[in-house]
């Protein structure tokens, strides 16, 4: 692995597959009665977060304290960035303080690399905008591989506000490099500018019916409708957004057996996902959660561990 994780793009499949390796092991410590690795010992980690945020802040959190991380949590609310402080500032304090690793959201696409470039310690991207997600695409696909065994020659769908989403742009990355095919399906106003020559590089499709497309996908990756970056009418009503790409009652009897459910969080239920389909057998939603725990501690372990201990 690189020093940093800013991007699926730095990583490639063999790094991937020894993440899900370690973070195979780390799931098993989510089991046990005391809940601790000496892996991070004396090391300090901040998860700095300029949008709000449960699932990815708590994770890391909890990831980076049961391997015996010291964890602090800042926000741009609680921190002199409220005041008018630089971003470049307020990174130089933090990292003045001798910490180990910085974990970092901010709403700026890019925002993550470009810290990268004014401190010396590993930066984890924890999202940028609508740039990149990348320990969420890593979660997911650890979430499938465990479900279907091997991702290679599978259909996955992945569906939604494809326009805001940096899950989105993650997955299809690591989703292709393991072995996956990826359909992405949005209505045309919310379909990525530029996507086709962007999905030929990328090696991935795109399409318009979700009805045709689902029935084929062997998992379903449902999008959140991110109406807080919105400036415009992207579509006309929730009623009909739901009609043509919500993840119906009746959409989910298309499905094949089996196909597992997937959201990044929150969901809107009654919007893009409906309650039969988020509760579902199939639903992988809270194995998405859990994973993220032992994906996040297998990526602090890889970077943070330092090459006595590392894997």
């Amino acid at each position: 692995m690189n020093r940093h994780l800013l991007s699926i793009d730095d990583l490639d499949p063999s790094d991937i597959q020894q993440i899900f390796t370690t973070a195979a092991e780390m799931h098993d410590v989510q089991k046990r009665q005391v809940k601790k690795l000496p892996a991070l010992r004396g090391r300090t980690v901040i998860n700095l977060f300029f949008e709000d945020s449960t699932r990815t802040r708590s994770s890391f959190e909890i990831a980076g304290k049961w391997l015996s991380a010291d964890v602090i949590n800042l926000s741009a609310k609680g921190s002199s960035a409220s005041k008018g402080e630089s971003l470049r500032d307020t990174v130089l304090t933090v990292t003045a303080m001798g910490i180990d690793g910085l974990v970092v959201r901010h709403a700026a696409s890019g925002a993550a690399e470009q810290i990268s470039r004014w401190i010396d310690v590993p930066v984890i991207n924890a999202g940028d905008g609508t740039h990149e997600h990348p320990t969420q695409a890593l979660l997911d696909g650890y979430t499938l591989t465990r479900r279907l065994g091997t991702l290679e020659g599978k259909h996955v769908a992945i569906v939604g506000d494809l326009t805001h989403s940096r899950v989105f742009r993650s997955n299809v990355k690591s989703l292709t490099k393991l072995g996956a095919t990826v359909t992405a399906v949005a209505p045309p106003t919310l379909m990525p500018a530029g996507v086709g020559d962007w999905s030929k590089a990328a090696g991935f499709a795109t399409a318009y019916d979700l009805d045709a497309v689902l029935p084929e996908a062997d998992a379903v990756m449902m999008l959140r409708v991110q109406r807080e970056r919105m400036s415009g009418g992207f579509f006309p009503t929730a009623r009909e957004y739901t009609v043509g790409y919500g993840l119906t009652r009746d959409r989910l009897a298309t499905l094949k057996p089996g196909t597992p459910i997937l959201h990044p969080g929150p969901m809107n239920r009654g919007l893009e996902i409906s309650a039969d389909a988020a509760d579902a057998l199939d639903s992988v939603v809270l194995d998405q959660v859990s994973a993220g725990v032992a994906v996040r501690m297998s990526v602090l372990y890889h970077l943070l561990a330092g090459e006595e201990t590392s894997a």
